[in-house]
């Protein structure tokens, strides 16, 4: 991990409480696919370009992945992850402790929203119109959680509701209720994504694809792009590392679509590493919430500043272009 990201995640540690840690750190089971994320990255290397005659673009393809309940880490919450981006696309979650609205409001960059299909589908769709009004770019559906994960680390804790005074704000006053719960069901299908590509003229992504059959499948029900990803490590503790699983994906989609890499990126050299295996861009979760409960906005500022300036840096080393027959290995140089 890049040492400033290290330091804010030691710092984060130390202020947050151990409860909220937990839960922002954990993952499914045992966490093995929560440590296999990030190991990936180090079994692989770069083999560089050398003397390749381009400008080096100044494109940071970095995404801040939907993670949830940021007044946990920071009385400010998504505002102030809101107002560090700069440029960088905010996917909001639909678990968000503030409304999408004053998220998109506060922002400095794209956001776009993320839901979970809701077994009632006027309760999605109501959820749909929000974003809509809210002037989010797309929408972000999560299709790898028919049921919660089971964090070993959360049950310990007895950690099942938010303290008083925070709550998930998007979920307010649906279907008539004061306040409505997320909700999962086994029972969501491609037709659910093909009643809210009706719903809506917003992109519509798919997180959550590993399978690259289901890559072509999504194909085929309109999506607009797709996110190569195993919620963190946090619903099934027997999937492959995210970058594992990314190659088949990007190959079945054949560039119709963007993909983007979600899952254990922690420095600039991985977001380079992502690019050269066929990903548009990569996603973060985890740092950006070191950095919030380290230093609120200015420690989600700092997070993405170094990481842009890691993988720039990256990328003039190796040519200033990124292509698969560059990854290696590590410890087997060739082409």
């Amino acid at each position: 991990m890049n040492p400033v990201l290290a330091e804010l995640h030691d710092k984060a540690r130390a202020v947050l409480d151990p409860v909220h840690y937990d839960f922002f750190a954990g993952g499914v089971g045992d966490e093995v696919v929560l440590a296999e994320n990030e190991a990936a990255f180090g079994r692989l290397a770069l083999l560089p370009r050398v003397l390749r005659g381009k400008e080096i673009s100044t494109d940071f393809p970095l995404m801040i992945s939907p993670t949830a309940f940021h007044r946990l880490a920071h009385p400010d919450g998504e505002l102030a992850t809101a107002r560090a981006l700069s440029g960088t696309t905010l996917v909001s979650s639909m678990a968000s402790t503030v409304p999408i609205a004053d998220v998109v409001a506060a922002a400095t960059g794209p956001v776009w929203f993320q839901l979970y299909v809701q077994p009632d589908m006027d309760v999605t769709e109501v959820l749909v119109r929000r974003a809509e009004r809210a002037g989010c770019a797309a929408l972000v559906v999560t299709v790898d959680s028919p049921v919660f994960g089971r964090h070993r680390r959360d049950i310990a804790h007895g950690f099942h509701d938010l303290p008083a005074g925070l709550t998930a704000e998007n979920m307010r006053d649906l279907a008539g209720e004061a306040l409505r719960n997320i909700e999962m069901s086994t029972a969501i299908s491609w037709r659910h994504v093909d009643r809210i590509r009706e719903m809506t003229a917003l992109p519509l992504w798919v997180k959550g694809v590993l399978h690259p059959k289901d890559a072509v499948i999504a194909l085929g029900h309109g999506v607009a792009g797709i996110v190569v990803s195993n919620h963190g490590g946090r619903q099934l503790d027997l999937v492959p590392a995210a970058l594992d699983a990314l190659p088949a994906v990007v190959d079945a989609v054949a560039g119709r679509v963007p993909v983007v890499l979600d899952g254990g990126v922690r420095g600039g050299g991985d977001i380079a590493l992502a690019l050269a295996l066929g990903a548009s861009a990569a996603g973060i979760g985890r740092p950006v919430l070191w950095g919030l409960a380290a230093d609120g906005e200015q420690g989600v500022r700092r997070v993405l500043d170094v990481l842009r300036d890691e993988f720039l840096h990256v990328l003039a080393l190796c040519g200033g272009e990124l292509t698969r027959d560059m990854v290696v290995v590590r410890g087997v140089a060739g082409c």
